[in-house]
């Protein structure tokens, strides 16, 4: 019984989670090819109170939704359209991203030095993987996919980090009572 009851746990939190990345990841703000959105801070909130495995499954299932063609998508879009049009690289990044955060987080114990050290890390591989696949789509040259879909994300992203562990561990402490 008691197993259940952990099952059923896990699956209300990474259901919710996808719902959270579902509601903030619409929210942008128009800055050129690649929007400014709280995707970012979703998944990796997502990843911090979950660990590697529902995390990244609550990001799948958000891919999944938004490929179904719900208004997921930033700018409230969805569809096969948006998942593999030129921001794509970004979005399917995301799972990646997720992973690599979750596994080195779950390592680290959530300590919040080696968790802002793997989202971190990780938005470079998102970075990498949504660059790469921007310059390809919209023939662009790599400085400039770079500077239209990295550099003026740095700090926001480096404060979504910050506020997906602080809030995080004030939502997994609320929880935990």
């Amino acid at each position: 019984m008691k197993s259940n009851i952990i099952n059923l746990k896990a699956m209300t939190f990474t259901a919710l989670m996808t719902a959270v990345i579902c509601i903030l990841g619409p929210l942008s703000i128009p800055v050129g090819p690649v929007p400014l959105s709280l995707t970012t801070f979703a998944v990796f909130l997502s990843v911090y109170m979950l660990g590697a495995k529902k995390g990244t499954l609550s990001v799948v299932l958000y891919l999944l939704i938004g490929l179904a063609g719900l208004p997921v998508f930033s700018g409230f879009q969805g569809g096969a359209a948006k998942l593999f049009g030129p921001t794509g690289g970004y979005l399917l990044g995301f799972i990646p991203a997720a992973l690599i955060a979750g596994f080195l987080i779950e390592k680290y114990a959530r300590k919040k030095a080696a968790s802002a050290f793997a989202m971190l890390l990780a938005t470079a591989v998102l970075y990498m993987i949504g660059t790469g696949w921007l310059a390809v789509s919209m023939h662009m040259s790599l400085p400039a996919a770079l500077m239209a879909g990295v550099v003026p994300f740095i700090p926001g992203d480096i404060v979504k980090i910050l506020l997906s562990i602080t809030l995080g561990n004030i939502i997994m402490q609320r929880v935990s009572r």
